[in-house]
């Protein structure tokens, strides 16, 4: 996946239930030339799919669409088991895999799955511990030895395949920093869109560290997670009283994602719901047949 090409996909919290309809949708995202999909990762919730095994399975129904967990809960699987997993999947897709990031937000829960609890600040020296202990973990090489704070190996072969890009939900500013060192990517957290002041605030700690060591901010893409109605006709008001983004025609659509990305640098929308959840399959089809090839065009018809 080129790391400038503006990506559009969708979003499930799907449950064993909602295999069916979530295979029907995948081959429908796969058809009409989405990007990619995306699945929660909430293990301690029993209704619902396992993101990896779900990943896997579906990126073996499907020849272009990319998936990833939005975003990994870290704290439950390891490093080191998560390099494994992901240079598999991208191996066996042919390159077809994100890593989404985490530091893990519902600790409680967490804890309840047997994992020790970490402060927040211990949660975000494993999360960038974690990123970086997964790419040493790939792409080949002579044996890696890591000795973290959280996180140890001792001579262990890395995959030969090369490590995806890792996008991040981060949120506080420390895990923002981190991002900006060691991420390719920035999910910002509770939807925030490019008109938000979570947005606004947080992209430049991002910047500021990416350049601190070194690194250009512009490979770092922003992905928005984005929850809104599709509507027959166009809407009186595409934001709500808080100015957040909540949809409209696909006129209307199309008019905010090509300001989104040619005026705020967007590079990636995940459509979600109007409440955050799955969107239906009707929404779906016209995001995928309406509104994304029409952002495309306008996008390819500025840049000449």
């Amino acid at each position: 996946m080129s790391r400038h090409h503006v990506v559009f996909g969708f979003g499930a919290h799907s449950t064993v239930d909602d295999q069916p309809e979530l295979l029907r949708m995948t081959e429908l995202a796969d058809r009409e030339g989405l990007d990619l999909f995306s699945l929660s990762d909430h293990p301690y919730i029993g209704a619902r799919l396992d993101a990896y095994a779900t990943l896997g399975f579906v990126l073996g129904h499907t020849r272009r669409l990319a998936g990833f967990a939005n975003v990994t809960n870290l704290p439950t699987r390891p490093p080191a088991m998560l390099a494994r997993a992901v240079t598999t999947l991208s191996a066996l897709s042919g390159g077809r895999v994100v890593l989404g990031m985490g530091a893990g937000g519902l600790w409680d829960r967490i804890a309840d799955m047997g994992v020790p609890p970490l402060s927040a600040g211990e949660a975000v020296e494993a999360f960038e511990e974690a990123i970086v202990l997964v790419k040493k973990l790939s792409g080949g090489g002579p044996p890696v030895t890591f000795q973290g704070r959280h996180y140890q190996v001792k001579d262990i072969e890395p995959a030969a395949e090369p490590a995806p890009p890792v996008w991040t939900g981060s949120v506080g500013r420390k895990s923002l920093a981190a991002t900006g060192r060691v991420a390719d990517g920035w999910i910002p957290g509770h939807a925030a869109d490019w008109l938000s002041e979570r947005y606004r605030g947080s992209r430049p700690v991002i910047d500021e560290a990416a350049t601190a060591v070194g690194r250009e901010p512009g490979e770092i893409r922003t992905v928005f997670n984005l929850p809104g109605r599709i509507t027959d006709r166009p809407s009186a008001a595409t934001r709500d009283g808080e100015g957040r983004w909540i949809g409209g025609s696909p006129d209307q659509w199309v008019e905010e994602l090509t300001g989104a990305v040619l005026e705020h640098g967007a590079s990636g929308f995940v459509l979600f719901s109007p409440r955050g959840g799955t969107p239906d399959i009707a929404s779906l089809g016209r995001w995928a047949g309406e509104i994304v090839p029409a952002v495309r065009e306008a996008i390819a018809k500025e840049a000449g």
